[in-house]
């Protein structure tokens, strides 16, 4: 395991919020969910003293079972010995749990809360108990009560409605890190590394506290996804089966198998993940739960009607990397070594994979220095695929409208070597021809005022630098010391 630091990293927002709440000197209602392995428990293990916090974690059994476990760890964390009988409802646990003293303010954490009813009716009828309770034994002095949760459909319902509606004072979704934080987790001095990293094993802290960095990269990819007995491998396999919701965990598999080998529009991808005899209302459905859950994304082009059909993409690159190499590769890595898999098959095709996760790198870079470098302000981010009035093909890396009616293009490269000067007229060039097709943005991308964003791993060569700035008055030329930087 690699020897992190126990502080946290990218969750300075949350820390500070969460202590503030202590510190109001009055009862304080918080919620907290995000996917799982994200690191929720590492977060609310940290932000206050242990011996201020009630910390419980329920379980996916019973209801009963739940608030008996409840009920014995508060007996503990009380020192007192408590008899269920006396509380029978979750009502008077609830109650119970409120009334507790202690010298210093108390933070209470029910973590899993989802668990505490068997269904989304059910935890919001034990949601309306613990409103019942804080309307009723409410403390006087500073007490924190913050619900967690994992099931992220389940924790939105709280937020947005039932008995709980209006009570949290503070509201967080915790999400994967970015590029930047996760190369915090595996610092390698090589900046390319840290890039082939994050899109190896995404931005879940979990799966990056993992990595050994005195070990190469390849090694950890070898050994913790491809490798039978990965630690990594063995979380990415059996995530779909512990989200609450799934009945059916091999359709939703199949669905993401074929979204990770390239079939991104919807009847493609209904084909090839053998669905065809399942209604298209059935399979979009499966793919809305997989989008709630942060597993799937779905966009279209830049200005596209709302009819237009969508675009499917794995969200998280551990995930991308799992369904595209380690499934893909399963049969072949149970009988030969991880090693010589990845070394043979994986790695040559690795930098072609890179490229869309280096896409998505760019825009995270662009929101991480826009307030620093004092960069214009984008509404949306998005790509460009299709054909002009010559039905050629064309690709857009980066279309990105402005807040202030401007529309900023470029293009993402995951070179080695410097770009040369044709990359920037390529470019200048589908600009042209997408307005002559009539498409609205690319007016506004031809326009001297336009900005150009080029965001290339191995740098830019003079003559590059020399057009772009040439053209357009506001040009950004990223390298991998800027993005790192």
């Amino acid at each position: 395991m690699a020897d992190h630091p126990a502080d946290l990293i990218n969750r300075d927002e949350e820390t500070r919020r969460l202590s503030a709440l202590l510190a109001d000197g009055a009862p304080r209602m918080a919620l907290m969910f995000g996917r799982r392995r994200v690191g929720k428990t590492h977060l609310l293990n940290r932000v206050w003293p242990a011996d201020r916090v009630f910390y419980f974690t329920a379980a996916e059994t019973t209801e009963a079972q739940n608030r008996s476990a409840l009920l014995e760890e508060l007996g503990r964390f009380r020192r007192e010995s408590l008899t269920e009988a006396d509380y029978p409802t979750w009502r008077t646990v609830f109650r119970l749990l409120l009334d507790t003293n202690t010298p210093e303010p108390l933070v209470i954490v029910l973590d899993e809360f989802q668990y505490l009813g068997d269904a989304l009716a059910d935890v919001r009828r034990v949601a309306s108990e613990l409103n019942a309770a804080w309307e009723q034994n409410r403390p006087t002095r500073p007490v924190v009560m913050v619900l967690s949760g994992s099931h992220i459909k389940t924790m939105e319902a709280l937020r947005d409605g039932g008995a709980l509606f209006g009570r949290f004072h503070y509201i967080a979704r915790i999400r994967p890190f970015n590029y930047w934080y996760a190369g915090q987790m595996a610092p390698y001095p090589d900046l390319r590394d840290r890039v082939r990293s994050y899109a190896a094993y995404g931005g879940t802290p979990r799966y990056l506290s993992a990595i050994n960095i005195a070990e190469s990269l390849d090694d950890n990819i070898a050994h913790q996804l491809l490798s039978h007995q990965g630690e990594v491998r063995a979380l990415l396999e059996t995530a779909l089966s512990q989200e609450r919701g799934l009945s059916d965990v091999a359709k939703y598999q199949a669905i993401l198998r074929a979204i990770g080998t390239g079939s991104t529009q919807f009847a493609e991808l209904k084909s090839k993940a053998g669905m065809q005899e399942t209604a298209d209302n059935g399979v979009r459905q499966m793919l809305d739960k997989l989008q709630a859950l942060d597993y799937v994304r779905a966009d279209r082009n830049i200005g596209a009607k709302h009819t237009s059909p969508f675009r499917y993409r794995i969200s998280d690159p551990a995930f991308a990397f799992y369904y595209a190499f380690t499934a893909r590769y399963e049969a072949a890595l149970a009988r030969h070594s991880a090693q010589q898999i990845w070394q043979h098959h994986i790695r040559p095709e690795f930098n072609g994979y890179i490229g869309h996760v280096f896409e998505r790198i760019a825009e995270q870079a662009y929101v991480r220095r826009t307030e620093t470098l004092g960069l214009p302000v984008t509404s949306e981010w998005g790509r460009w695929e299709g054909h002009d009035r010559a039905k050629r093909s064309l690709e857009m890396d980066i279309v990105a409208p402005l807040l202030d009616g401007r529309v900023m293009t470029g293009g993402v490269k995951w070179n080695t070597t410097p770009v040369p000067a044709e990359w920037h007229y390529h470019h200048m060039e589908m600009i042209a021809r997408l307005a002559d097709a009539g498409v609205k943005w690319a007016h506004a991308a031809a326009q001297p005022d336009a900005p150009l964003l080029w965001v290339a791993a191995g740098g830019f060569s003079p003559e590059f630098e020399a057009a772009a700035r040439k053209a357009r008055r506001e040009v950004h030329l990223w390298s991998l010391e800027e993005l790192y930087g």
